[in-house]
């Protein structure tokens, strides 16, 4: 049974169910504690052990009941044997008596049917299954395992013999039936297996999905790609309260350590600690709205007032033609619908990065400090209008970092009314940035300046 455990602990794992190996661990202690016998108390007791939030428990309550629940495999029964037949008679083909599987079926026995499936699919490596395109192969492969070709060989003896069709039909209505429950058993190893890989699989393309795809991004995408970037935050915010809580406690401090055991004769009763200081970012992000680069505004928005949990302060501003303050927009709206808020505001104007860098300047420049990170989200293109460098420049010796991404490619950046080039000479980072994989590890790199090396 330890096998049966170590593969619903991977059906876990696969359904988004986080399990360490102390876990794991535990949860062998458990099962050697209350055993397989009683159902609700074995489920119970491994979901106690297990799930550590609300989610987990359904997904664990989900996926329990699909490795666990086996529906009912029914096969034609056997005939009734007539006046003066023995029971056994019908069953004389040749191959019946060599084939443990023939015999299963004609008796009808489904339990050694379920079993040999259970160990053919073990042979087979059904449950490595990661596509849905692997059901089939998967399913012949486990019927191959089962002996399903000397089944089929026995149908066709079987109709070559004189009286042999009722055992040929017997089997071969056997045989359907074991085809359709192979099926779904493959079916229910990919809903453990292999949903999650599919998943995870649509994620990784969306992570690499440009930003400013020509025709935008199809709504279902869009759904998908806000979790994603809700998750990515998450992932990160965890990551580095983790390095805050480490950095808190720091490393043994020797040599004051020494000098306050000095008063104790050299005992070290008090330890002291090296301490390292990491301040939580100040960030004031700068975002172009205009239609080419809306939609990498609104992720990268996400992104940003998804890390609330380690960020200390967050000025958000939009602007296409004029420059606006959208904290409040984010708080009443939500970001996802705060773009088309802000767009109502301030869209549909020329954009013109020379006056939204005015407005900012003339309103908002008390906001940015050296503790503070600029971020610049926008292509760059000014319709030609004064570009302002001297107030990006004021910016620049007024900030800690102003680091500005460019949903174009670097190529793009001194062509037409592009004007990124001389930006460029201002911040301190300038990165293309069209990807939710590449706005995730940037942030990171953000996040990893506030920390003490």
């Amino acid at each position: 049974m330890q096998h049966t455990l170590e593969e619903f602990l991977r059906a876990l794992r696969a359904a988004d169910v986080k399990v360490s190996p102390a876990e794991a661990i535990d949860a062998a202690r458990t099962v050697s504690a209350v055993g397989y016998a009683d159902r609700e108390l074995f489920k119970d007791a491994l979901c106690a052990t297990l799930a550590k939030s609300r989610d987990e428990v359904t997904r664990f309550d989900e996926t329990f009941e699909t490795f666990f629940t086996r529906a009912a495999f029914t096969l034609p029964p056997p005939p009734e044997p007539t006046d003066g037949e023995p029971q056994s008679g019908g069953n004389s083909a040749p191959g019946v008596a060599e084939s443990p599987l023939a015999q299963s079926l004609l008796a009808g026995d489904a339990t050694a049917v379920a079993q040999a499936m259970e160990e053919a699919a073990a042979r087979a490596g059904v449950a490595e299954i990661r596509l849905s395109t692997q059901k089939s192969r998967l399913t012949r492969r486990l019927l191959d395992e089962m002996g399903l070709a000397q089944i089929e060989q026995i149908i066709a003896n079987a109709r070559r013999m004189p009286g042999g069709d009722g055992l040929a039909d017997r089997l071969d209505a056997a045989r359907r039936a074991l085809v359709a429950e192979a099926q779904t058993y493959v079916e229910r190893q990919h809903a453990l297996y292999a949903a999650g890989s599919g998943k995870a699989l649509r994620e990784e393309m969306l992570a690499k999905k440009a930003l400013n795809a020509d025709g935008g991004i199809d709504p279902v995408d869009l759904i998908m790609m806000q979790a994603l970037v809700k998750r990515m935050a998450k992932r990160l915010a965890d990551r580095y309260s983790r390095r805050r809580h480490t950095a808190n406690r720091g490393h043994l401090d020797v040599r004051k350590t020494l000098r306050k055991s000095m008063a104790h004769g050299g005992v070290p009763f008090e330890i002291k600690w090296k301490i390292k200081k990491i301040d939580k970012p100040s960030i004031v992000a700068i975002c172009d709205v205009s239609k080419s680069v809306a939609a990498a505004a609104q992720f990268l928005l996400t992104f940003l007032y998804s890390l609330n949990e380690v960020v200390d302060r967050l000025d958000a501003y939009a602007f296409s033609g004029r420059l606006i303050p959208v904290n409040a927009i984010l708080d009443d709206n939500g970001v996802e619908g705060a773009i088309l808020k802000v767009l109502q505001t301030i869209g549909f104007q020329q954009t013109d990065y020379g006056k939204a860098l005015e407005d900012f300047a003339e309103n908002h420049l008390d906001r940015v400090d050296r503790h503070t990170t600029v971020i610049i989200l926008g292509d760059g293109r000014s319709n030609f209008a004064d570009p302002r460098l001297d107030i990006m420049q004021l910016i620049q010796q007024r900030a800690r970092a102003v680091i500005w991404l460019n949903p174009e490619p670097e190529s793009y950046w001194a062509q037409g009314d592009s004007v990124m080039h001389r930006y460029q000479r201002f911040t301190h980072v300038a990165k293309p940035c069209n990807t939710l994989g590449q706005l995730e590890r940037i942030i990171e790199d953000v996040l990893r300046t506030y920390s003490a090396h």
